[in-house]
């Protein structure tokens, strides 16, 4: 089965995560990312300060993806992992948040990003067991609602990223049909510049 990198398209506005949401049951899932069914729970810091804390992205885990003409693997690396971390900051996503990618929440915002640099890491303080190199995010929840009818119920259970990710094998083909291109221009420059050389 085919296993997948997916990469930040640095040529792409759109790409990057544009949104946290908070979902019953989390995992990676496709080129627009939708998390569903993944192991890592979030844990519930503090209940007087409403603070979840949770991974929003994790390295070199491969996800199953099916579509309509075959089934595959994606996976992230740490270095994409980590650029997709500032990017999210830098364009000012820390206030979107959805519920199951469907309804826009307000009142929830990341307030703590980093990721997980060796064994000692805070996350371990809190019984997650995640990977270096993964995002962790704390989460201020100044929803009642959703404190109370999904926090409290244990209605959700972690976090899932929203955003666009380009698969490595499109990037590559898509720099190959530029440089292509680019020699192809040249060659006719050259060749114009003989014609003129020969006319002269």
């Amino acid at each position: 089965m085919e296993i997948i990198e997916l990469l930040l398209d640095e040529e792409n506005e759109e790409a990057g995560i544009d949104a946290i949401s908070i979902v019953s049951s989390p995992a990676i899932e496709s080129n627009f990312l939708a998390f569903k069914s993944q192991e890592i729970k979030f844990a519930k810091v503090d209940d007087e300060k409403r603070i979840l804390m949770g991974a929003a992205l994790i390295p070199n885990k491969p996800i199953y993806r099916k579509d309509e003409k075959k089934e595959y693997y994606v996976y992230f690396s740490a270095d994409t992992v980590r650029k997709a971390s500032e990017l999210f900051f830098m364009n000012g996503n820390q206030n979107n948040t959805t519920l199951e990618h469907n309804m826009e929440l307000n009142g929830l915002t990341v307030v703590e990003s980093w990721i997980v640099e060796g064994e000692q890491d805070k996350s371990r303080m809190y019984g997650l067991d995640v990977p270096v190199g993964t995002w962790m995010v704390s989460m201020k929840v100044n929803n009642d609602e959703v404190w109370n009818d999904y926090v409290k119920e244990d209605k959700v259970k972690g976090f899932s990223i929203e955003g666009y990710f380009a698969d490595k094998a499109n990037i590559k083909a898509s720099v190959e049909d530029v440089a292509e291109k680019e020699a192809e221009e040249k060659i006719e420059q050259i060749r114009n510049l003989f014609k003129k050389k020969s006319l002269n």
